[in-house]
């Protein structure tokens, strides 16, 4: 059986970190599955976690009123789920639910914080890696808009 600070060596995140590092991060972290259908996230819930995600598939959406449940990305093994814990008031925006049974790490947000203030050269190497996704899903985003409103001349 794989200790944590092994899986996280090999999660793309986190994997140029050096050990001691990638052991500050596992300290943090357990592994958790997911069946299809289970909410990893909800939501306006407290985010006080955060996923890599090992195997399986996700979706990232929101309730649209009189509309429904709308997906707004599909994540797949190697990208994270959430970054809302790096943010007060620390809450959720997006509901996360596994498409398939999904393996992750969960990572406890309080936990990577405190590490994060102890030490600001760590929690910088951190956020820039969070930053990074937050810049790549907000590109997605902002195609998916092009490719929906477009086409309004």
């Amino acid at each position: 059986m794989k200790r944590i600070a092994d899986l996280v060596a090999e999660h793309p995140i986190f994997a140029d970190l050096d050990d001691a590092d990638r052991e500050l991060i596992a300290g943090c972290g357990r592994n958790v599955t997911f069946k299809p259908g289970e909410l990893l996230t909800r939501e306006g819930a407290a985010a006080n976690e955060f996923f890599a995600i090992r195997k399986g598939k996700v979706s990232i959406g929101t309730h649209v009123p009189h509309l429904g449940d709308a997906v707004i990305e599909t994540l797949d093994a190697g990208d994270v789920v959430g970054w809302s814990w790096l943010f007060p008031p620390y809450r959720t925006h997006f509901d996360a639910r596994a498409i398939v049974a999904t393996h992750t790490i969960a990572f406890d947000g309080a936990c990577l914080r405190t590490k994060c203030e102890s030490d600001p050269a760590f929690g910088y190497k951190l956020i820039k890696r969070f930053a990074a996704v937050m810049m790549d899903r907000m590109q997605a985003t902002r195609l998916q808009l092009l490719d929906m409103y477009g086409n309004w001349r």
